[in-house]
């Protein structure tokens, strides 16, 4: 059985940083994409960043791009996700999940973290 769990959310000021990590344990190479997801209160969640381990590929929605960077470390099964340049807006939970590939919609996913809070509030 696939795990995945999240770390490294907390409270943080406009403008700061933080670095996410997901664990996962249970590895099987078919699910060998990871996404990141957030989702805020009382909206849908969303793709934020997605990469795959057969080429590296990563992905990243328009709301990030140029702040948030996906990066993987298969030795330690670890995907990371730093979040730079944070606003209020970025506020939400954030989950991990493990795919059969790489792509930004949730239903593609099958294994899923527990989520971890991030808050953007001076």
């Amino acid at each position: 059985q696939l795990q995945l769990v999240e770390s490294g959310g907390g409270l943080v000021q406009p403008g700061g940083s933080l670095r996410l990590s997901c664990v996962f344990s249970g590895f099987t190479l078919d699910y060998s994409a990871i996404g990141w997801f957030r989702q805020a209160p009382g909206k849908e969640r969303e793709g934020v960043s997605c990469i795959s381990s057969s080429d590296g590929s990563t992905y990243y929605a328009d709301s990030v791009r140029g702040r948030f960077t996906i990066s993987r470390d298969n030795a330690k099964n670890t995907v990371y996700l730093q979040m730079d340049k944070l606003k209020p807006e970025d506020t939400a939970i954030y989950y991990c999940a493990a795919g059969l590939r790489a792509a930004m919609f949730p239903d593609l996913y099958d294994y899923w973290g527990q989520g971890t809070q991030v808050t953007v509030s001076s």
